[in-house]
């Protein structure tokens, strides 16, 4: 029997801050990240809220400092999402204490960072400079600068990793399948450490112009924290996040063999599409039920074997409706016994990182048997009345086997499985 596939390091910038253990314990606290947007201005844009990564200066203990994860020079190389990418990695890798300096360790290596966008926010500069100033004083590192497989080039750069490179650029569910892609990638025997997740940051006018075109942004003005709502009768739309969460993985044997701590075990994921519309899912959740089902297949789970599970759940009714049909589609009679927290409504969505981000808030459950609640949810839509959504409050509660969900535009689903070690 092969060697299970276990976490031994993780590493996470987000709109609660930076460093696993600060978003940790304000997630539990119930702080939210998502406030009014200070970047640029919103002008007459009726989006005025969004998750951004708090700096140094409104945040001295967890805000993210650019300068410590690279200098002026470099940083002119590289979009805000790449940036995010590489403090998240240095944390996972210090924390796996995993820089391979031969050749054999660095070439056995991968680097598979998802994003669903990319570095929007230098196309649209680039435009306005194209427009404004003529071609000439376009930067010769604008293309460098917002292709999505950078976060990844990126890390790989700066570690030395030669092993496979990869970028899942899969809208919302690029962060989870990185990691299965990973996971794949060391079962096949392509690598045998893997550093896994997703990054984004594309917090700009037009991106949000565009998502208020769908109508899939909340409007919300007066109180930003209040914004993401999943699963609530109030909600309005999502609220766009931004930041990086990667993990290193590796199997057991490995990890037991160089002396590494196992902190969660990857038992099963599964990845399926709707092949049904470009931006919902089907109504009955078949195609996420799908993913749900090969996730538990791979684990060799029984339904009501899961503890807990976050839920993609954006805040928007379309979304969170064709989930929880889903789960109640892979999980039957069991699933009113399963704690579900939405984690967003703490971070809002950040896209192709969301599946980053929550596998580790996934796998911290497991290790500390904690559930993280859900925010603002004061009115669940009535046909939730059986389940337990967390509402409010952290919780302790026996945490074995958790499943985080993404799903994406297009139809994509993935589906991981986060064990106990």
């Amino acid at each position: 029997m092969s060697s299970p596939l276990v976490i031994t390091g993780m590493g996470m910038v987000s709109p609660l801050g930076c460093g696993v253990n600060a978003n940790w314990e304000r997630l539990l606290a119930g702080r939210s990240g998502v406030s009014s947007i200070t970047r640029f201005e919103t002008g007459e844009l009726p989006i005025k809220v969004a998750g951004t990564v708090p700096g140094r200066e409104s945040d001295p203990e967890a805000g993210f400092d650019p300068d410590r994860v690279a200098d002026a020079k470099e940083r002119r190389k590289m979009e805000l999402f790449s940036l995010y990418a590489m403090a998240a990695a240095e944390e996972a890798l210090t924390q796996a204490n995993w820089f391979p300096s031969s050749d054999e360790d660095r070439l056995a290596t991968a680097t598979i960072v998802g994003s669903g966008i990319g570095g929007f926010p230098t196309i649209t500069q680039a435009q306005n400079t194209l427009s404004t100033r003529g071609y000439r004083r376009l930067s010769p590192f604008t293309v460098p600068a917002f292709l999505a497989n950078l976060a990844a080039g990126n890390v790989s750069i700066r570690y030395g990793l030669r092993g496979p490179l990869g970028c899942p650029v899969t809208a919302c569910a690029a962060g989870v399948q990185a990691i299965g892609d990973g996971m794949r990638l060391i079962r096949s025997g392509e690598a045998e450490v893997a550093l896994v997740g997703g990054a984004e940051a594309c917090i700009d006018p037009l991106s949000l112009a565009s998502f208020h075109a769908m109508k899939a942004l909340s409007t919300e003005q007066a109180a930003p924290a209040k914004a993401s709502r999943p699963f609530d009768q109030a909600r309005n739309g999502f609220v766009m996040g931004e930041g990086a969460g990667l993990l290193v993985i590796e199997t057991l044997a490995h990890a037991e063999a160089r002396g590494a701590t196992p902190l969660a075990f990857l038992s099963g994921y599964g990845t399926s599409a709707d092949a049904h519309h470009i931006t919902a899912g089907p109504e009955d959740g078949a195609g996420a039920a799908a993913a749900i089902r090969a996730a538990l297949r791979m684990a060799g789970l029984a339904p009501e074997a899961i503890d807990h599970i976050n839920a993609h759940a954006t805040s928007t009714p379309v979304g969170d409706r064709a989930e929880i049909a889903a789960l109640r589609n892979a999980f039957g009679d069991a699933l009113p016994g399963i704690p579900i927290s939405a984690t967003k409504s703490a971070t809002g969505h950040l896209l192709g990182a969301a599946g980053g981000v929550e596998s580790i808030f996934s796998a911290l459950a497991a290790i500390q048997d904690r559930l993280p609640p859900t925010l603002n949810l004061e009115h669940a839509d009535a046909d939730l009345s059986d389940l337990d959504l967390v509402p409010g409050e952290a919780r302790e509660h026996r945490c074995r086997h958790v499943l985080c969900n993404g799903f994406g535009f297009g139809g994509v689903n993935a589906a991981l499985i986060v064990s106990k070690a």
